[in-house]
């Protein structure tokens, strides 16, 4: 029988919610790529409830536990006295979400003798060493497309709070005040707005989709071109490069996986190309931004506003200069786990699992590495010797 380990961010302070404010989710046939949703044998929860924290467990204790597995769950990851490290050293199975990553680098990896699958519950697993995850032959798996959409919908409410200045508005009011030229003063409109979007995948070019009837000038640059017919239904302008980009775009949004290409690649030399007055949206991971840079950037005036949910490292450190910084929209990552998601991924994960236990193939869209080399989505997202470390070090 095997030990999982689970390692999900802490619960409400308030306790666990007795009740919810939907009695149900939407019902979703499939991803827009026409890829199916999670497809378990049965799920132990119910959807539109709270699974991401401790007490929620994914809802898997009673599946794991009936098939006579150990499932630990924790919350405490920081530290060589942490629960997590403790337990990892004969885990078979660590689960792990992006929101709150248990970094499973080269030596935790080396120490954990027992570990043969890593899941993230969500997409992006740029928490795991992957170059040591397949020298050890280790799987790694996330739930493709789960959360992607929540993501993209994320973006957009960051780029409309920063452009038309709503979080100093919305303090007006809590302040009992009502001072129409403070909430004024720094207030655009989007349209007519040239906004380049870094990383057209799942999530960019949903990104790209939904601001598209905001009728503004859209560009985006990757590695993997869209299709002819796709630049055309958006009308999109490429760009071969980040540079090339940037400084045609009033906002510019962040949705690339990090690796060591895009690793602090809005430094402040990249920053200081972009239009004075720009604004810069990350849902993606926060290394990709260099963090001093981006409060200089906003002191100075050269950006206008930055917002986003990913920070460096996660949980943020309550002395951290995102915290502070003037003009800034960054709440805790939260985006891709609103409770719409959380009923997704939550059973992605048993899907994963149920295939796992089976000995049966994991879905290729879950793959990122397997067999000891770059599989699946994690193909498709990194170049073999280019995939992510892991690292906790600040760089």
């Amino acid at each position: 029988m095997a030990k999982v380990l689970c390692v999900l961010y802490e619960d409400p302070v308030s306790g666990y919610p007795p009740r919810y404010a939907r009695n149900e989710l939407p019902k979703i046939e499939c991803y827009p790529n026409g890829q199916g949703l999670p497809a378990p044998k049965a799920i132990d929860f119910t959807p539109g409830h709270l699974l991401g924290s401790v007490s929620g467990e994914l809802g898997l204790r009673r599946f794991l536990e009936k098939e006579g597995h150990t499932f630990i769950v924790t919350s405490d990851k920081e530290g060589p006295n942490s629960r997590f490290e403790s337990e990892l050293m004969d885990a078979e199975i660590v689960i792990s979400q992006p929101f709150w990553p248990a970094y499973l680098t080269a030596e935790r990896i080396a120490k954990a003798r027992q570990l043969r699958l890593a899941i993230t519950a969500g997409i992006g697993s740029d928490h795991v060493d992957l170059e040591a995850a397949m020298a050890k032959g280790i799987t790694v798996a996330e739930v493709t497309y789960s959360n992607s959409i929540s993501v993209a919908e994320h973006n957009l409410m960051l780029i409309l709070t920063l452009v038309r200045h709503y979080i100093p508005s919305y303090q007006w009011v809590l302040d009992k005040g009502w001072n129409i030229a403070d909430c004024v003063s720094r207030s655009y409109d989007v349209e007519g707005m040239s906004v380049g979007i870094v990383g057209a995948g799942r999530i960019g070019l949903a990104t790209m989709k939904r601001l598209k009837p905001f009728d503004v000038k859209l560009h985006y640059t990757d590695k993997h071109r869209l299709s002819t017919a796709m630049e055309k239904e958006l009308q999109t302008c490429f760009h071969p490069s980040v540079e090339a980009m940037v400084s045609q775009c009033d906002i510019v949004c962040l949705c690339c996986p990090l690796h060591p290409e895009t690793e602090n690649l809005f430094d402040e030399r990249l920053l200081h190309t972009m239009k004075r007055g720009a604004y810069l949206i990350n849902t993606a991971r926060g290394k990709i931004c260099n963090r001093d840079a981006v409060v200089k950037a906003l002191e100075t005036g050269q950006l206008a506003g930055y917002a986003g949910d990913v920070w460096f490292p996660q949980p943020a450190p309550k002395d951290h200069p995102w915290r502070q910084m003037p003009h800034h929209g960054m709440t805790p990552h939260i985006s891709g786990t609103s409770l719409s998601a959380q009923a997704r991924y939550a059973a992605g994960v048993r899907e994963i699992l149920e295939c796992y236990f089976a000995k049966t193939p994991i879905r290729e869209d879950y793959l990122i590495v397997d067999g000891g080399k770059l599989a699946g989505s994690g193909a498709y997202s990194y170049s073999p010797g280019n995939a992510t470390c892991g690292a906790e070090a600040i760089t």
